[in-house]
């Protein structure tokens, strides 16, 4: 592939990830995206095969940047202060789909039924990373950090449903204007409501940050 073409290739790749998690799978036309990308539907097809093949590469693309954002995260849970660290974890998975408003939009659209007929990305990349995560938290059950009764797996998945409905769609003020990751109180204030459930949900030692 010359530069040009790969130049080319990424702007594909690019466009189509805003509009797949602006619209969806469903909502989205390969035709929109040769159009917002300024090329013409040859040329889309050319690189990516279609519009199949190019969202399963903005999936694998997400995936990739979700999986390296965990791994980063998890690989700073040893240490002194497991209450801390499981904190940080939280951050940086916040941190993240903040950053990257586009990885929780993809996910969301698939939670209400988008792109159906593709069914395997859930087993392929989700499963593997709630595994990591949960097993990455056992020895802090084990150690007595986390109460042995909490619910290792729905307590992640509940972070997950918070996490990326706050990233997309943010919370109402009491005017009903919407004030999303942007607003810098509302962001603080989701945090410390994020850390607060967690606490109380593991029940962590200690006061919730």
């Amino acid at each position: 592939m010359t530069p040009g073409e790969s130049a080319q290739a990424g702007l594909i790749l690019k466009v189509a990830t805003q509009l797949f998690a602006a619209l969806g799978y469903d909502g989205t036309s390969t035709r929109q995206i040769a159009e917002a990308a300024g090329l013409n539907i040859a040329t889309v097809n050319y690189h990516v095969g279609g519009k199949r093949e190019l969202y399963l590469a903005v999936m694998e693309a997400a995936h990739r940047a979700e999986k390296a954002a965990l791994e980063a995260a998890l690989a700073r849970l040893p240490g002194d202060d497991p209450v801390a660290a499981i904190h940080r974890v939280a951050d940086d998975y916040l941190d993240f789909c903040v950053d990257n408003p586009e990885v929780p939009a993809l996910w969301m659209h698939r939670w209400l039924s988008d792109a159906s007929d593709i069914s395997e990305l859930e087993r392929q990349y989700v499963l593997p990373l709630m595994a990591a995560v949960t097993e990455a938290l056992r020895p802090a059950v084990e150690a007595g950090t986390i109460r042995a009764e909490a619910d290792l797996e729905y307590t992640v998945w509940t972070v997950i449903w918070a996490v990326h409905g706050f990233a997309k769609g943010g919370v109402l003020d009491a005017r009903g204007r919407r004030r999303g990751a942007g607003d810098r109180a509302a962001l603080r204030r989701f945090r410390a409501h994020l850390h607060q459930s967690l606490h109380r949900t593991l029940g962590l030692p200690g006061d919730p940050r």
